[in-house]
């Protein structure tokens, strides 16, 4: 069989699968790759606190790369816009929401103050920051939530939706922050609040065993390329072992008929 697989036109296909599967085996290796890194945990980097404006402008999505992330910001507190959420978790039945005008660029920004377990005081607490004075608060900056997301009870909310608070607050100019600030304990200490219970986000990853079925599917096709070179070869082989046994046993029976 070798003797088939030595002709110029067999190392010829030969050259061919062995290049072919080196162009499966790189897109194998390519989506191994891809699989590997889609397994790793994200880069911790919230944990390095930023000015608001360093991590989002006014009017732009917060990503949910973002979630989480520690920041600072300074503005003053609208009065008579505190919002009062309910159901929620991180600490108390009720949850105040501030509505900070952020310094610099006059935008409006939502602010979880803290909790209380009476409705009074919590909005007792936004009202005590809404004194005129600039703040400075620091917390974790999170993506917005959608009224969708409310539970809606007897005129009480859940979620920290900006989308909503436009049609509440009563001073705003049309520049909002796609999403909100949980504040430290300092922030709600300053507006005599329980703090929310808040802690550095988990990055969840799952292996894509996607693109390792693919790699797999690659390495195959690489295999099946110099295996299909190796099929052609031994069925030449095997029909020119036949047609010289048909060629040998037509000599045989000729060389009987003379005798």
């Amino acid at each position: 069989m070798w003797a088939v697989a030595r002709r110029p036109r067999w190392i010829a296909l030969l050259l061919l699968a062995l290049v072919l599967a080196a162009v499966f085996a790189f897109l194998g290796k390519w989506q191994l790759e891809r699989s590997i890194e889609n397994g790793k945990p994200l880069p911790s980097t919230t944990e390095t606190r930023k000015s608001l404006d360093d991590a989002i402008s006014p009017m732009r999505p917060v990503t949910e790369t973002l979630a989480g992330q520690k920041v600072r910001v300074s503005g003053t507190f609208v009065g008579g816009d505190t919002t009062v959420l309910t159901g929620r978790s991180g600490g108390g039945t009720y949850q105040t929401v501030g509505h900070l005008v952020v310094s610099g660029t006059g935008a409006s920004l939502p602010v979880v103050l803290g909790w209380s377990d009476e409705r009074s005081a919590a909005v007792a607490g936004g009202d005590r920051l809404a004194d005129g004075a600039t703040v400075t608060v620091e917390g974790r900056l999170y993506p917005e939530e959608s009224p969708d997301q409310d539970t809606y009870d007897k005129g009480e909310y859940s979620a920290v939706a900006p989308a909503r608070f436009v049609n509440t607050w009563k001073a705003f100019d049309d520049r909002m922050y796609l999403g909100y600030v949980v504040a430290d304990g300092t922030t709600a200490k300053a507006a005599d609040l329980g703090t929310i219970a808040d802690r550095a986000p988990t990055r969840e990853v799952q292996f894509d065993w996607l693109n390792l079925f693919y790699a797999v599917e690659w390495v195959v096709f690489a295999g099946f390329a110099v295996f299909l070179w190796y099929r052609f070869v031994k069925d030449t082989w095997e029909r020119e072992e036949e047609d010289r046994r048909e060629a040998a046993l037509s000599v045989d029976g000729a060389l009987a008929d003379r005798r």
